[in-house]
């Protein structure tokens, strides 16, 4: 990694996400100037942020790249360990899949907003870090020219950095979409406050062609994800079909998300597509080089961006 000529330039990120963010706090401690742009306004002053996302379930490779910057201890203190798969048939017979052998092996339940929030406050607190929320412009062409020795495109599966790499050089590019897409729901506390089933466990409704995963939060609801083909998303077009469905597939858990709440839920938040990426080489012009899902987006997902970006660093 080059160091600064004149301690102004360094290096920018483009993208400001966990990857980005994390990548940032990274180099700002290995002495680096860095420059963090993000085109999003600051998630930690917005009531919500744009976007779809998954709730993290936190495995060893997250807990390696959070560990690597000094704050898996901090993330750690709020995430939820679960222990073990808790399989829901339609049958209704219940029963749980260790993801270990010893007593303490698991996964965690990690907000994936907060740990954002928590990455770009680190940053934030460097010296040698600046983080810019801004689209560039200079009010006549449009555009503006920033001077950096170094260029991380860490901006997601539609990444704009590795699209300008294409213009570039010989970047072979290919992406797919999977048939199916995904929509959050929310599994609220019980009327009594108390959790609606028990928290050591990710839950999980498998069926054939689609399942629904739940992730417990620290105020006691679980965030729901139904993953299905996007045909069978079509299919449910009003409260009839959805209460045709719900009972049909996932019989335990309508009661406790509530009829009520499942409608809103529903109908109301956006259904993400999953697609996947591939594209090499990931390093062009010796300055310019795309990590996470810039570089690599995979269906199913194990947090490779994060991981991606403890095992660049640490070269």
């Amino acid at each position: 990694m080059p160091e600064p000529e004149d301690g102004n330039k360094g290096v920018t990120i483009v993208g400001g996400g966990l990857v980005g963010s994390l990548l940032a706090v990274s180099l700002g401690q290995r002495g680096l100037r860095v420059h963090l742009h993000e085109s999003r306004s600051d998630i930690r002053r917005a009531a919500e942020v744009s976007g779809r996302s998954i709730n993290l379930a936190l495995s060893r490779r997250g807990r390696e790249a959070v560990r690597a910057v000094g704050l898996e201890d901090e993330v750690l203190s709020t995430a939820i360990p679960m222990r073990a798969r808790m399989i829901h048939p339609v049958s209704g017979n219940q029963y749980s899949i260790p993801y270990g052998t010893k007593r303490d092996d698991c996964i965690y339940s990690v907000n994936r907003r907060a740990l954002n929030e928590l990455l770009l406050t680190k940053a934030e607190e460097s010296p040698n870090i600046s983080i810019h929320t801004l689209v560039f412009s200079d009010g006549a062409t449009g555009k503006k020219t920033v001077q950096t020795e170094f260029v991380f495109g860490c901006d997601g599966a539609h990444s704009t950095v590795r699209r300008q790499m294409m213009r570039w050089g010989r970047l072979n590019y290919q992406q797919e979409y999977i048939q199916h897409g995904y929509r959050e729901l929310t599994m609220p506390p019980t009327p009594s406050g108390d959790l609606p089933w028990n928290q050591t466990f990710l839950h999980i409704w498998p069926h054939h062609e689609f399942m629904m995963i739940a992730l417990p939060n620290r105020d006691k609801s679980f965030t729901l994800t139904l993953f299905m083909p996007c045909s069978v998303f079509e299919s449910i077009r009003n409260e009839k079909s959805l209460l045709a469905f719900f009972p049909a597939h996932f019989p335990d858990s309508i009661n406790k998300i509530g009829v009520e709440r499942l409608y809103k839920d529903y109908f109301a938040n956006p259904q993400g597509k999953m697609i996947s990426v591939k594209c090499s080489p990931h390093f062009m012009a010796g300055n310019t080089l795309i990590l996470g899902d810039a570089a690599h987006a995979v269906v199913p997902f194990y947090g490779q961006g994060m991981n991606a970006v403890s095992k660049t660093v640490s070269y």
